[in-house]
């Protein structure tokens, strides 16, 4: 009787472990094949989500056809509207970019378009990466 308990208590502790850091991974992309990442999504004491954007592989925007000036991350919530996270640059011989951001509603959706001008409001560029299946 005990090992059963004990093995529910570590199961139950497991599920509430990854209920409160979920893990969003990037589908493969047709434009950027070799790219790939993770979202780590967690719950701040404010009840905010904050989202850890890594990825690597990702080509330089300038490689693109056509050509681009950066990378946008973005989230879609619940309501299907649209917010801007941040920008990504990715550096070094892994071509590595990451972002921290906060935000108010549960990430449905996270995407990363190619922009030729970081100032947009909405996503008008080609998707690079998505979570969406």
């Amino acid at each position: 009787m005990k090992t059963t308990q004990t093995i529910t208590l570590l199961l139950g502790l497991c599920l509430v472990l990854n209920a409160c850091t979920p893990k969003m991974t990037f589908n493969t992309s047709p434009v950027v094949p070799a790219a790939a990442g993770i979202i780590n999504v967690k719950k701040d004491k404010n009840k905010n989500y904050t989202l850890d954007v890594s990825v690597q592989n990702l080509a330089e925007s300038k490689k693109l056809t056509p050509v681009k000036s950066t990378y946008l991350v973005w989230m879609k919530q619940n309501d299907n509207s649209v917010k801007k996270l941040g920008q990504l640059s990715p550096s070094g011989k892994a071509l590595t970019a990451t972002l921290t951001a906060t935000a108010v509603a549960k990430p449905q959706e996270i995407f990363i378009t190619a922009e030729d001008n970081v100032d947009i409001l909405y996503p008008a560029g080609q998707t690079i990466l998505t979570t969406e299946k």
